[in-house]
């Protein structure tokens, strides 16, 4: 009895292994197809996804395709409307045109007279323009810079205003204060700004504005001031010439002209050298004084000067003056100096030049 329990205990002990082992492989099996099944899905999910960015994608490059088929749909319906109407006045302008040309012809016009009248017309406008623009050649300096006087003035002075590279020479001396001595002397004492404001120099100035207008367009100039020594109006442009067109530069030194005072004695053969530092050398001068220099190239040993000491000074000063050069000067007397007028005048007809003495409204 002992023993047929023995055997049913073992018995049921191995049945409940086999059980637990075939649970076991269940259980197994169940794990292993629901990770499979778990895989499976996860990589569907991604292709699933991958499938719907790529749509959206595609339909996001749609949407904006159709954004700019529209705008472009836009701009041709824009470029049709505009079409038309350039069309409709290119019509209405042939129409114009052909009426145009039914009533000239119902008046008697013939097409090839007419054409030959008007190439006529065109030469002779051609040939008219051709002897302007000569003209305006020759004439000088008006397209750079304009300078008209009181009044609207223009005077006829039969100054030489041509060349290449023209020098003007400014005196800047006291006398250029006054044409009387006793002037000069009051003005002398007075405020700088009042000397700078007195008419004569005012009226030096006015020429140095007044010939600048008149220079030929192509042409170069240089403008030297000088009392005892000299002086170059633009400080950095010496020994340079400057261009006639360019009008700011033109306008700069007439500032500065105004902002000069008339000051101390005069050195005629200093201002003569001044010239040769210039390259090329001058074609045409512009001298702009009132009498004859008070000293050569250094001051006088006394405190006066007499007139045959000025004829001196005047004599070396010409010396220096390069040889063929035509000297214009403009000439604005003062008392106390008659052979100025005598030996500037001279001067200019050595030169070929031309001499004025203008009065006192001009320029």
């Amino acid at each position: 009895m002992a023993r047929r329990k023995r055997q049913f205990n073992t018995f049921n002990l191995s049945f409940l292994d086999i059980m637990s082992c075939g649970f076991g492989a269940v259980v197994l099996v169940f794990l292993i197809i629901d990770h499979s099944i778990e895989v499976q899905s996860d990589e569907l999910n991604q292709d699933l996804l991958s499938e719907v960015n790529f749509l959206e994608e595609e339909v996001t490059e749609g949407q904006e395709g159709l954004v700019r088929l529209r705008n472009t749909l836009s701009d041709i319906d824009l470029q049709m409307v505009e079409a038309q109407g350039l069309a409709t006045r290119i019509i209405e302008e042939i129409e114009e045109y052909e009426a145009l040309i039914e009533s000239l012809r119902a008046e008697g016009f013939d097409d090839d007279e007419d054409i030959e009248s008007l190439k006529a017309e065109i030469l002779a406008l051609e040939s008219e323009l051709k002897k302007l623009q000569s003209a305006a050649e020759q004439d000088g300096g008006r397209s750079a810079r304009s300078y008209l006087g009181e009044g609207n003035r223009q005077y006829l002075t039969g100054l030489n205003l041509g060349g290449r590279n023209i020098a003007i020479l400014l005196d800047t001396s006291a006398s250029m204060l006054a044409d009387r001595l006793v002037n000069i002397i009051r003005l002398r004492n007075m405020d700088p700004g009042l000397q700078r404001e007195a008419d004569k120099w005012t009226r030096a100035v006015n020429t140095v504005n007044w010939l600048t207008a008149q220079l030929p367009v192509k042409a170069d100039y240089q403008i030297i001031t000088f009392n005892t020594e000299p002086s170059w109006a633009v400080p950095d442009t010496a020994g340079q010439w400057l261009e006639v067109a360019d009008q700011a530069r033109l306008e700069d030194i007439s500032e500065r002209l105004t902002k000069i005072t008339p000051a101390g004695g005069t050195s005629l053969e200093n201002a003569f050298l001044a010239l040769q530092k210039l390259s090329p050398a001058p074609d045409n001068i512009f001298l702009i004084t009132d009498g004859l220099p008070t000293q050569g190239r250094a001051a006088p040993r006394g405190s006066k000067v007499s007139g045959r000491d000025r004829l001196g000074h005047y004599q070396r000063a010409i010396q220096q003056l390069p040889a063929g050069v035509p000297v214009n000067v403009i000439l604005a007397p003062m008392e106390g100096d008659p052979a100025a007028a005598s030996a500037f005048w001279q001067l200019a007809q050595n030169t070929r030049g031309s001499f004025l003495s203008p009065s006192k409204d001009w320029p």
